[in-house]
């Protein structure tokens, strides 16, 4: 089949929308008598802290996005669980570290394991409150039919069910990968995703977004956009192609920020920018091994794959005019975590039933007087252990190895460069002296980590680490896991590869 003929093609016509739940009764008004407000969830794959134009990037221009953080708030300390795919989304949809819902590492197209059914997403809370609900992009978190997004609250799904480089095409590891499959609801539309049709994965996405937001203009309404970029390999439309001085990357980014452009042009043309919350992030930091292909942590240290700042920080702003104050920033640390029970509010919807470590940030994104983070601490785990906590202006990483590309050439044109291991000691950073996580002065601050080691030690007995042999007492299984059901029916494709394999350690 050619890129012509498929429904997320340049030169076509997307497929009819999935019947949403349009017969569902208005949901009551949210807070102080206004009806709950739209959300947009923008969510990049490997875009690093210093990507945007907002935040100090050159060579290309984020003029879209950078609205979104002039015209509301940008949150300076936003932070993900843990530097990597899967386990990163797991956070964002449920509220919970991910080592509490048991999603590890990023999982490959032939694991079985899933988020649990048992688990509340995002869009469970919201669709309970009345929301139509769809998202375009990168899913991630389990890819049996039964795994996928509309069997954990979405009306929708337009995406690919893992990362794009999980295909045969892969660099290092070409034979690891069956072919890559677009998915539509639960179902395979096509079995073989070609480069060319991946030069129409982020048009087609945000496309997908403007419908819906058209079709669900008179109701309340909740999009997640996941792009499947600026994670490798790099791929952009022929009309961004070469537009840029930073190459594929920044004309990636540019087509990002267009496809941003016209979701904020859609809102006011439908009169619903104010009654719309935009917010964008991501995942996760750059894939630094790829070098020209990878993005820029900015003044942060490393990258993807890392519990150091640049792993884990994220570019993050929010819009909702005439609720959220414009030109704001906001120092106060938050999470990926924190945006369920901070939209559930918002909304006026019911928490979860299960216990999430999420807090409301809500105070914090609409500018409220002396508003603080709700967290006395935040605890970033990677491959199953706790290497990193952050409290108020100090982090303290935990003894593990990590990984660097500081000494090693550099990838090129889509090729990775090689890491190298990085033993990472007992250190301690003030964050608003050191960003880049310079110098450690943990001989010279005992008693600050002996209290940060000690919640450690708290939400390690809670949820676990890998590395101490200890069994948390508050995990709870993903799909597929400890004994519980997985899926049924066959993944869309089979296969184990290089991103997997990458972070084998990380598994569940």
């Amino acid at each position: 089949m050619t890129s012509a003929t498929r429904p997320y093609g340049r030169a076509a016509a997307f497929l009819l929308l999935l019947a949403g739940s349009c017969c569902l009764p208005g949901p009551a008004p949210a807070r102080g008598g206004e009806p709950p407000p739209n959300i947009v969830l923008i969510f990049c794959d490997d875009l690093g802290y210093g990507d945007l134009g907002f935040s100090g990037a050159t060579g290309y221009a984020t003029p879209n996005i950078d609205r979104i953080a002039r015209e509301g708030v940008r949150l300076t300390d936003f932070y993900v669980s843990s530097a990597v795919c899967s386990a990163s989304r797991a956070a964002l949809m449920t509220g919970c570290y991910h080592e509490r819902v048991s999603i590890r590492g990023a999982l490959g197209p032939k694991m079985k394991v899933g988020l649990s059914h048992a688990e509340t997403t995002l869009a469970e809370v919201l669709k309970a409150r009345g929301y139509a609900t769809g998202m375009a992009g990168k899913w991630h978190l389990g890819c049996l039919p039964s795994q996928l997004p509309t069997h954990h609250g979405f009306d929708e799904y337009l995406g690919l069910p893992y990362s794009n480089d999980m295909w045969p095409h892969h660099p290092e590891a070409p034979k690891d990968f069956p072919n890559l499959p677009m998915i539509e609801g639960d179902r395979v539309i096509d079995a073989d995703v070609t480069a060319l049709d991946q030069k129409s994965l982020t048009g087609a996405y945000s496309r997908r977004a403007v419908e819906f937001i058209r079709k669900h203009a008179d109701r309340p309404f909740f999009f997640y956009l996941a792009h499947s970029m600026p994670h490798v390999p790099l791929f952009r439309s022929d009309a961004f192609a070469g537009r840029t001085r930073r190459g594929a990357f920044g004309d990636v980014i540019e087509e990002i920020d267009a496809g941003v452009g016209d979701i904020l042009r859609t809102l006011e043309e439908l009169k619903l920018d104010g009654r719309t919350l935009v917010i964008f992030t991501a995942d996760n930091g750059p894939w630094l091994s790829y070098g020209d292909h990878a993005g820029s942590a900015g003044p942060l240290r490393e990258g993807k794959g890392t519990s150091f700042e640049g792993g884990i920080r994220e570019p993050f702003a929010a819009r909702w005019p005439g609720h959220i104050p414009a030109g704001s920033t906001c120092r106060e640390v938050a999470a990926t975590i924190d945006l369920l029970p901070t939209l559930a509010a918002i909304a006026g919807a019911s928490p979860p039933p299960l216990p999430i470590d999420g807090k409301d940030i809500s105070p914090l994104l609409l500018g409220s007087p002396g508003a603080r983070s709700p967290h006395e601490a935040l605890f970033i785990w990677y491959g199953g252990s706790l290497q990193a906590i952050r409290s108020g202006d100090w982090k303290l990483l935990l003894p593990h190895q990590s990984q660097t590309m500081n000494g090693q050439a550099p990838g090129r044109g889509g090729i990775p460069g090689k890491y190298r291991k990085l033993p990472v000691g007992l250190e301690l950073y003030n964050l608003k002296d050191d960003l880049g996580e310079t110098t450690n002065i943990a001989a010279s601050h005992p008693d600050v980590v002996a209290r940060l080691r000690a919640l450690g030690d708290a939400m390690q007995h809670e949820l676990g680490d890998a590395s101490l042999k200890i069994k948390g007492r508050a995990v709870r299984p993903a799909d597929g896991q400890d004994g519980t059901p997985a899926a049924q029916g066959a993944p869309p494709t089979a296969g184990r590869g290089p991103e997997t394999r990458a972070h084998a350690a990380a598994a569940p």
